[in-house]
């Protein structure tokens, strides 16, 4: 019988492994493991200005490009700041803006944006983004971004140097902050294929929806180039395109079960193990080494008529070595999941302990599955 913790441990592993593995249990719609080639988001960046900050922006001697940028921003008003002065303006902050271009974005719609700061801005609460281009890839400008920040993070500090951050102050989000200008290139005009890409490449799901496609449309209609990509025949005209596409996505296929894995999160301790997971035959000890290192300090005082005696700090340094006793258990050859778990939740091992574990076995060559450390 396993006691309580380790039954809690082996009901979390079976959850991680229900959640790896629920899009192979049932039948998915193409649409959802999938995407059509050309319907693509297209990264946006731009540099911009953050103004009416609350003396938290940057200062002009670490950040002279800020200065830089305010002065060519009143130069197009007429404005001009005399060459020897050195006005510090604490209430603005250099910042860069970017978003995502979603497919077939039409001039005038909005999308959101964010805003981080690249200077030494101590926060970007309570400021507003100064009209900013935003530009593609091709150099293209393709919207412009203007807004208040909406901030989540804030920081406060004392007059003793004390500081406290909560989340991230120097980068905010502006919902539908800025407007789309132009189209992005490609669309569905252009192409006389369609061709979709499959989120998780597998050969045995590629044909699955090979075959899917041909027996709603006809045979000849899709053809699988690998495991990622299967090119699909579609009407000419537009409008009939749409519908054949609405048709097309929603065709429900099984996936193909995914390749043994067990992955890894070494920072965290996180293991998550697939269903399809074998272990050759193999035994296993678990223990640890702990070593106690405790410094005892104590004052050491001269005699009562000593002349020359002085008070002396001495340290008794004590180190104590204890090893846990635990037993080495046995992995019997191709077992299942439950029983893996089982075994190791058996003699106590932490997440850090499995971790080694799966390590020596992969090596050892019996673990059937491919180990990814991330």
């Amino acid at each position: 019988m396993l006691n309580k913790s380790a039954y809690l441990k082996a009901k979390w592993f079976w959850l991680c492994v229900m959640l790896l593995g629920a899009q192979y249990g049932q039948a998915e719609r193409i649409k959802d493991i999938s995407s059509i080639s050309g319907v693509r988001e297209n990264q946006l960046v731009g540099y911009g200005i953050v103004v009416g900050l609350h003396g938290s922006g940057d200062s002009t001697s670490q950040a002279p490009f800020t200065l830089q940028s305010i002065q060519n921003m009143l130069s197009r008003f007429g404005i001009k700041i005399p060459e020897r002065s050195n006005p510090q303006l604490k209430n603005v902050a250099a910042v860069t803006v970017h978003a995502n271009l979603p497919p077939f974005g039409k001039p005038g719609q909005l999308i959101d944006v964010t805003v981080s700061s690249i200077g030494n801005a101590e926060s970007l609460h309570g400021g507003s983004l100064l009209m900013t281009p935003l530009l593609g890839a091709d150099g293209q400008l393709y919207a412009m971004a203007q807004g208040n920040l909406i901030v989540g993070g804030f920081s406060a500090s004392g007059g003793d140097g004390s500081k406290l951050t909560v989340n991230i102050p120097t980068a905010g989000r502006i919902p539908n902050g800025a407007t789309i200008e132009r189209i992005a290139p490609g669309g569905l005009n252009q192409q006389r294929f369609i061709t979709i890409n499959l989120q998780n490449p597998d050969f045995t799901t590629a044909h699955r929806l090979m075959e899917a496609v041909n027996e709603t449309f006809g045979e000849g209609s899709a053809k699988a180039l690998d495991s990622t990509s299967i090119v699909v025949r579609a009407p000419e005209l537009i409008e009939k395109k749409i519908a054949f596409l609405s048709v097309l996505e929603n065709i429900r296929i099984k996936p193909g079960e995914s390749a043994a894995k067990v992955i890894v999160n070494s920072r965290t301790g996180t293991v998550v193990i697939g269903s399809n997971v074998k272990v050759m035959p193999a035994a296993v000890t678990h223990g640890s080494l702990v070593v106690t290192v405790k410094e005892n300090v104590s004052v050491s005082q001269p005699g009562a008529f000593s002349r020359r005696g002085q008070t002396a700090v001495t340290t008794d340094t004590s180190i104590t070595v204890k090893e846990e006793k635990n037993k080495m258990f046995l992995i019997k050859g191709f077992v299942t999941l439950d029983e893996i778990v089982r075994a190791i939740n058996e003699v106590g091992a932490a997440p850090s302990d499995l971790v080694a574990v799966l390590e020596a076995l992969d090596k050892l060559g019996a673990l059937k599955a491919q180990l990814i450390v991330i």
